[in-house]
């Protein structure tokens, strides 16, 4: 199948894996961008987010980042500060965002990937930890 679709990824991210596997298994090899190698540019990752319906601050990974460190909770920090962090600190970008001429989203369940894919899986799919998504025709198992 032919689609253009990119993946904001971080290999080290299970959700961020399982996403990539799930595009692959549409029969579609995306663009992979490791984002924290090759950030997005301002004006991209704004677009991104804004597309994906989040706000800037729906897009900040607290987990496993300097985001408590840096004060980043203060509820007064304005979206274009909360960029500034995302864009000097990538780990700061919760990933993994998924751009496709159908949208674009933060898979965060990493299924909310298939809402902007074409339907051609093929076959079953499950997450690395065995949670079963497609199913043997690959439908969406809701």
């Amino acid at each position: 199948m032919t689609m253009d679709v990119t993946i904001y990824h971080n290999p080290d991210c299970g959700t961020s894996r399982n996403t990539l596997a799930m595009i692959r298994n549409a029969g579609i090899e995306p663009t992979v961008i490791e984002y924290l190698k090759t950030p997005p540019a301002r004006d991209q990752l704004a677009a991104m987010i804004a597309d994906a319906g989040l706000t800037v601050r729906q897009a900040i990974r607290e987990k496993g980042t300097p985001y408590a460190e840096l004060g980043l909770d203060d509820p007064a920090l304005s979206d274009d500060q909360l960029l500034d962090a995302m864009l000097k600190d990538p780990i700061l970008i919760n990933r993994p965002f998924v751009i496709t001429p159908r949208g674009t989203r933060l898979a965060r369940p990493s299924e909310l990937v298939l809402d902007i894919l074409p339907d051609s899986h093929k076959g079953p799919f499950a997450k690395e930890d065995g949670e079963q998504v497609l199913d043997a025709e690959g439908r969406r198992i809701v």
